[in-house]
């Protein structure tokens, strides 16, 4: 098929302060690739994958569920690189337990039976490690209560709806700094490994569009670099292109979550197809698939050639 250069590229992305889309939106990145971009946000990954699904958009930045729950459902996206791992996080009240006061993950989750626990949208890679985490320790009276914007969560804590949340380390931020709860469970506790976002495209857009999404990932790519090695610059380039949050509160959630990439190796991977175990259980999705059926990486294999950087963590931000 003849390839064929769609500008502007499309882009969805979620309010998620970590990911790369604030520093490409805010720096030259895409356009030293010769990328032309217009992007949409969204509160949260199914409604993205919905978007794509539509043929609103040509890429995403989303959590691997929601693109597992729509591969299931005959949608042909299309996983073609990553871009973070370990982004899930559990926040409460300081009444609440940390997993390491508590004597066991058993233990840890015990403390919530008979109240509610809160996350962003059913399907959320937030939801879904929620889910799975009582499912396995079989905590069966924890009701998850799911919201539409993750920035309704730490309020919901002060108003007694729920007596935790989960969600990504700009909500730990938050919730730290304006509702007084502390982070109860860190990321890398809570599900190491797990493949926070990828950028997904359909499968015939990768086709069609080849050329403009390898440029796409080189800037990708150099963007996680960026916040591998100057984190301080780039939370000052997010919080100047968000306009909402100041540079010290993007270069925190830096350091709560700091493994940063655009590679898709064999963890990464291994790591998702855990996922569809959960999702298949917890009755999100109707069979098993294998990785080809969720992967292709091709692109990010010829963009991102050195082993994978996810273990490197962050320089300390200035």
């Amino acid at each position: 098929m003849k390839e064929v250069n769609h500008l502007p590229l499309r882009i969805g992305h979620l309010p998620t302060l970590y990911h790369t889309s604030f520093l490409l939106m805010g720096t030259a990145l895409l356009k030293n690739n010769d990328v032309e971009a217009e992007w949409t946000l969204f509160p949260s990954g199914p409604d993205l994958v919905n978007a794509i699904r539509d043929g609103h958009l040509d890429i995403g930045y989303v959590g691997l569920p929601p693109a597992i729950i729509a591969v299931d459902k005959g949608t042909g996206l299309i996983c073609i690189a990553g871009g973070h791992i370990e982004g899930t996080l559990m926040v409460a009240g300081e009444d609440v337990r940390t997993v390491d006061q508590s004597r066991s993950m058993q233990a840890f989750l015990s403390q919530f039976s008979g109240t509610s626990i809160g996350c962003p949208p059913r399907g959320s890679i937030h939801d879904v490690i929620v889910n799975e985490l009582l499912k396995e320790y079989h905590i069966e009276d924890v009701h998850v209560s799911n919201y539409a914007w993750a920035d309704f969560l730490p309020e919901a804590i002060v108003e007694a709806e729920i007596a935790a949340a989960a969600g990504t380390p700009a909500l730990a931020v938050a919730a730290r700094r304006y509702y007084g709860a502390h982070t109860i469970i860190p990321p890398a506790r809570l599900w190491p490994f797990n493949p926070s976002y990828g950028i997904v495209t359909m499968r015939d857009d990768l086709v069609r569009h080849e050329d403009v999404l390898r440029r796409f990932l080189v800037a990708h790519e150099m963007a996680c670099e960026m916040i591998r090695h100057h984190p301080g610059k780039c939370a000052r380039i997010v919080a100047r292109t968000t306009g909402v949050v100041d540079a010290a509160f993007v270069a925190e959630a830096y350091q709560i979550s700091p493994k940063y990439c655009a590679s898709l190796p064999p963890e990464y991977v291994s790591s998702t197809m855990k996922f569809v175990n959960a999702l298949e259980a917890l009755g999100y999705i109707s069979r098993r698939m294998g990785e080809t059926d969720i992967f292709d990486v091709s692109l990010i294999n010829e963009v991102h050639t050195a082993p994978p950087h996810y273990e490197c963590g962050v320089h300390e931000a200035l």
